[in-house]
């Protein structure tokens, strides 16, 4: 009997031990089966929710963006924000970055030149500037989220305005970039910011092997719809692409409807959405 209540009381206190890890895991798993929520509000501007609640927004341009929907164009719209990232310099890519990272306290990550001239010019302290560059991977949302940079062909000129004088001034921006975004679960996002094709995409496509990709279709100072097909059947091959930065302006005359004509039957399912929706993957 004696022998009987002891092995009861190891047992309880093995159970009680391993509740910890046992619990742990179990949020794990829940974590990792999470869904990765993802809003475009116009040209390059996109906003993800990780499946662990954390918020990422990319080339933030929404307050003077035709495109955006009205209810989208307060920065407050934007809620919780963890992250911002920059692709390049463009006023159509950075705009709102400074104002929305003063509200929401997220740091800028983006290319170390642009960074550099950002916090030289008094945009944005160097703690909410960060410098990092081409094939440089970064975690400054939890080491569960990995964040690289990768090339992209295009330029990437900051204009500035001197308070002092009231001029309009041109700055260097440094190197135009893409970003790969791997989430808590192992999905993986390639942002394309701005580029032309370019051969090492086909590299990008085979290392990284992003499940989605946000690629310009516009044309004119980016792909074409048909150059963005031949980007994402030959060369990245991902299973999902949303077109993005078409339609803004007179020159993005680039439409969905091309660039899926010209994919043609292939493995990428194309979503081709509106400003201000979302989708769940």
């Amino acid at each position: 009997m004696r022998q009987t209540a002891f092995h009861a009381a190891a047992a309880l206190a093995a159970l009680l031990a391993a509740a910890p890890h046992l619990h742990a895991q179990d949020k794990a798993e829940s974590k990792a089966e999470g869904k990765t929520e993802i809003q475009w509000l116009g040209q390059a501007t996109t906003r993800i929710t990780t499946p662990g609640g954390k918020v990422i927004v990319i080339d933030p341009w929404v307050t003077s963006n035709p495109k955006t929907p009205e209810q989208f164009k307060s920065l407050e719209a934007m809620g919780k924000v963890d992250l911002i990232l920059v692709t390049h310099g463009h006023f159509d890519h950075f705009a709102d970055a400074p104002a929305l990272s003063k509200l929401t306290n997220a740091p800028v990550y983006g290319p170390a030149g642009l960074m550099q001239s950002v916090a030289a010019l008094g945009i944005l302290p160097a703690s909410q500037a960060v410098r990092f560059g081409k094939g440089g991977t970064v975690t400054p949302i939890g080491a569960d989220i990995k964040i690289t940079q990768v090339h992209a062909e295009h330029s990437s000129e900051l204009a500035h305005k001197n308070a002092a004088t009231g001029k309009d001034e041109v700055h260097v921006g440094g190197e135009p970039a893409g970003f790969i975004i791997e989430l808590e679960n192992g999905f993986k996002i390639y942002h394309m910011g701005d580029t032309g094709l370019f051969g090492d995409m086909a590299m990008i496509g085979s290392y990284y092997k992003p499940d989605l990709v946000m690629i310009p279709i516009g044309g004119h100072f980016v792909m074409s719809p048909r150059d963005a097909a031949y980007a994402t059947k030959e060369m990245i091959k991902p299973r999902f692409a949303i077109p993005i930065h078409y339609g803004t302006t007179p020159q993005l005359k680039g439409t969905t409807a091309e660039y899926i004509g010209a994919l043609g039957q292939g493995q990428a399912k194309v979503f081709p959405i509106s400003p201000g929706e979302k989708l769940t993957f």
